[in-house]
């Protein structure tokens, strides 16, 4: 599988930051001159970019919907930021609270017989804020949204798709999921 096989599909699950916040947070991040702030809107990633068979996406959404009835609405808590440098370059807000729901929440999507991560670095959910740019604009972003705070609930996840052929562009919200067993269209 090459990163522009047709034959493969890039899929992401993630959690909405919602509004005013997750706009807000993304235009920051655009800001600092992170070019994936166009792709890719404010979230905590419960499972990263993953490349899967097209032939597999059904029954991984089939073990989506398992999920997402085994497990009930949170809510999450942001507050300041922290960095994993020196060991990679980025810039994110924490969570305060939410962090249990969403390491169980992650545990069990990566859990499908079809998804197949090699993750170099464990689970640890964030909101990321600034990547791979310039060390003074990691500062800076740091540094302005140290105090920023955010409290909302959690309905649900939403599962992405990315067309690998089509070189850069959004992901595309593929479905979304509801906690507690409802199913949004």
């Amino acid at each position: 599988m090459g990163p522009l096989d047709p034959a493969v599909t890039r899929i992401g699950v993630a959690i909405d930051i919602p509004e005013p916040w997750g706009p807000l947070l993304t235009r920051r991040r655009a800001e600092a001159g992170d070019p994936q702030a166009a792709w890719t809107p404010a979230h905590v990633t419960l499972l990263g970019p993953t490349e899967i068979e097209p032939e597999a996406l059904p029954r991984i959404e089939k073990h989506l919907e398992a999920v997402a009835t085994e497990h009930r609405p949170f809510t999450i808590h942001l507050r300041g930021t922290g960095t994993f440098r020196p060991v990679t370059e980025v810039v994110f807000v924490t969570l305060a609270a939410g962090i249990s729901e969403c390491e169980l929440l992650a545990e069990a999507i990566v859990a499908a017989e079809e998804v197949h991560r090699d993750s170099r670095f464990p689970y640890h959910p964030h909101v990321t804020v600034a990547q791979d740019v310039p060390s003074a604009a990691l500062d800076a972003v740091f540094d302005d949204l140290a105090e920023f705070e955010a409290r909302f609930e959690v309905p649900g996840f939403t599962l992405f798709s990315h067309d690998l052929t089509d070189g850069e562009r959004p992901w595309q919200r593929r479905r979304e999921y509801t906690l507690g067993g409802l199913r949004h269209p």
